[in-house]
């Protein structure tokens, strides 16, 4: 693959003219732009996007920053924002979050001058002082999973749907209810399953049902910590009748901790998740539906709204 010094070796110039000439600048003379671009189509020579950026200080890259890009959940809400890009001009360029540093590191890059056009931040919150930068280089942002005060950002209601899920249990006639979340996260802030928590809490209490605190496990999240938080509920003197996960991904856990028991479902324990994850479909998991990929979609529409000047 050629690069902008191939290009300027065969062409007898200097990088930097090269770059002018990607750039459109009027400082470079009619001959040699031409000379340029024939080596530049000779060589089939592609220009990194983020490097065109930088030096003229207009990108056309979309900047895409999301927390374990591989869980089902940002996965499906990634492809609705990289479905809506594809019928443009934009690049993506994805970049993924794993640590508190990372996410900083990150933000840190989309503030420096032509990094990215605008950006779509899944889940995150980031520091003030990103924030401050955001704001003082201009950088269009749109949140979605996230409330931030000043951006635009779509989020849903996760208190209403852990009163939904809740009560579909509930209305089933079960009373030991038990609830299987993720503790909370002091790094990440995240704070979907602490809501979704509060949901099955007032839930119960409208019910009339005084909560047992041994029927709420929290753990890591993963499907792995959900099936030991299983095991011991199923292992109470009185265990619960049915359990409501904080995601589908932990309710696979639960699923698999109670065939290992020996407990059917939904003929002994009746198990609901939060998501509506492609394979909840296929093992027959009862789901409160987020709409995932639609709000990737609806994310980044609004963030072409915001680049076009709408």
């Amino acid at each position: 693959m050629a690069t902008i010094f191939d290009v300027a070796e065969k062409a007898g110039v200097g990088v930097g003219t090269v770059s002018r000439v990607l750039n459109g600048s009027p400082l470079v003379s009619k001959d040699t732009r031409a000379r340029v671009q024939a080596v530049i189509d000779e060589l089939d020579y592609e220009p990194s996007t983020l490097a065109r950026g930088l030096s003229s200080g207009r990108s056309t890259t979309v900047a895409v920053v999301a927390p374990f890009f591989t869980r089902p959940s940002v996965v499906e809400r990634l492809r609705g924002v990289v479905e809506v890009l594809s019928e443009t001009d934009y690049d993506v360029v994805l970049f993924n979050v794993e640590t508190v540093d990372q996410r900083d590191r990150r933000f840190r890059t989309l503030s420096q001058r032509g990094r990215a056009a605008g950006t779509v931040v899944i889940s995150l919150q980031p520091s003030e002082a990103a924030l401050d930068r955001l704001q003082g280089r201009e950088v269009p942002a749109v949140f979605i999973d996230r409330e931030i005060e000043g951006y635009p950002h779509l989020v849903i209601d996760d208190i209403a749907g852990g009163r939904l899920a809740t009560r579909h249990l509930l209305d089933l006639g079960h009373r030991r209810v038990a609830f299987v979340g993720d503790v909370d996260d002091s790094d990440f802030e995240f704070v979907a399953g602490a809501r979704r928590l509060e949901g099955y809490r007032q839930a119960m209490a409208q019910a009339g049902q005084e909560l047992d605190p041994a029927l709420v496990r929290l753990g890591p999240h993963g499907r792995e910590v959900a099936h030991q938080l299983t095991r011991e509920l199923l292992d109470l003197d009185e265990p619960p009748t049915a359990i409501f996960a904080v995601s589908d991904t932990q309710a696979l856990g639960v699923l698999e901790a109670a065939r290992a028991a020996g407990v059917e479902v939904p003929g002994h324990l009746s198990v609901i998740g939060y998501d509506d994850i492609e394979t909840s479909a296929y093992v027959g998991l009862t789901t409160v539906r987020q709409p995932l990929y639609e709000s990737g979609v609806r994310g980044t529409r609004k963030l072409l709204d915001l680049l076009a000047g709408r």
